[in-house]
Parts: C-alpha cells; structure tokens; sequence
C-alpha cells in the first residue's frame, strides 16, 4: 500500500485525470498496431508528462486516478495531486464514481480532462471553469467523436450510462443526455489514439519514422 502525501484542499475546484499506467503492451494499444508496442509506450508517457505540465499550471485542486494501481514516486507529485484507483465496471462507471466522490467531499466544480492530448493547453481548462459560472455543463470535443474534457457543477449520473466508450457517438450520445441543461462546447481538440492522430506531430517522428 502507497504511503500517500496528504493534499490539503485548497479550492473549490478540482480536476480529474484518468490515467493508464504506462506499462508495455497496455496503453496506446491502437497506435502500438502500427508504431510498435515500445514507441507507443514511449509516446504515450510523452503525452502524459505534458499533460502534467498543462494541469500543474491551473491554479486549483487535481486529482490522478491510477487505471490498475497507485503509483507513489512516479510523475505525479502527492504533494500536488490526490490519488485515487479508478473503480468501476467500465470507464462511464469509473469517471461517474470519481465525479460522484469528488461532489459528496464538497467540490462545486468537477472537471476531468484527457492525458493523450498535444494539443491541449491550460487554456482550454481555465476557460471551462470560466463556462461553468453560467453553463450546467461544458465540454471540450475531440475530434474522434469523444470529449476530451468534461465539466459539471453537480453529478449528472445519467451521462455515464449505456454508452459505447471509445466510438464515434459517445458525444452525440452525451449531448442527447444534457438536451434539458444549459451545455456549452469548447474548441474541438485532436485526441491521440491511432497513427493518424499522431502523424502530424514532429515531436513524435522520431518514434514512427519508419512507418
């Protein structure tokens, strides 16, 4: 069991970052088909550690939720960031139960942003608390069909449910959820699954130059 650093509440905000542990052979599995299950591993901890960066910049509370274990020592600070394990029968369940623990703890703002975005920027998240003091709900969209990020000022655990994760509908599916609330989308934003998705990106050549 990880002896985890306290982190003392310091806002009414928080955000959440799900996370696969980067291991080989299990994160990236789509882009490993076509660059190698090393290079996606590789790419995958380069994605991660600039999405630490983006969120270490926003001035309010963070918590990483661990895919399969809870790391102590590794990219995330305990002294910045809270620790969960995700837990749940699929990744609806999963972020609903984060999201739900999160409110019941007394956040009044919960958002929870993607760690496979290069084109993500502490814009993107600051302008969405910013969304949240007049929207029920705000979204940031990826490209796939996905959401790249999700903000809410209290549980909408409908949202979660009898969704197809990892597929083209789950944002149309979720915006068919919210069409009683007050919604408001962000720029759409690129999310790195495949070869296609990471092609563009010079700082990743190195590692599918061969393909």
């Amino acid at each position: 069991m990880c002896k985890l650093v306290s982190v003392k509440p310091m806002s009414k905000t928080l955000i959440l970052i799900f996370t696969r542990n980067p291991e080989l052979g299990k994160c990236k599995t789509r882009l490993a088909k076509t660059v190698g299950n090393e290079n996606a591993l590789i790419i995958y901890k380069m994605l991660l550690e600039h999405t630490e960066k983006v969120v270490r910049q926003v001035q309010v509370d963070k918590a990483v939720y661990y895919s399969v274990k809870i790391r102590e020592n590794d990219l995330w600070d305990a002294t910045i960031y809270q620790k969960h394990q995700q837990n749940g029968a699929d990744l609806g369940i999963r972020m609903q139960n984060a999201f739900k623990k999160s409110f019941e703890v007394g956040y009044e703002k919960v958002l929870i942003v993607g760690s496979d975005l290069y084109d993500l920027k502490p814009k993107h998240i600051t302008g969405a608390i910013k969304k949240l003091e007049s929207n029920d709900v705000v979204i940031g969209p990826a490209l796939d069909g996905g959401y790249y990020l999700l903000g809410m000022k209290k549980l909408h655990s409908h949202i979660f449910e009898n969704k197809q994760w990892g597929t083209e509908t789950v944002r149309a599916d979720t915006l068919a959820d919210l069409q009683n609330k007050k919604v408001t989308q962000l720029e759409t934003l690129n999310d790195i699954d495949v070869f296609e998705d990471v092609k563009k990106y010079d700082i990743f050549k190195p590692y599918f130059a061969q393909n």
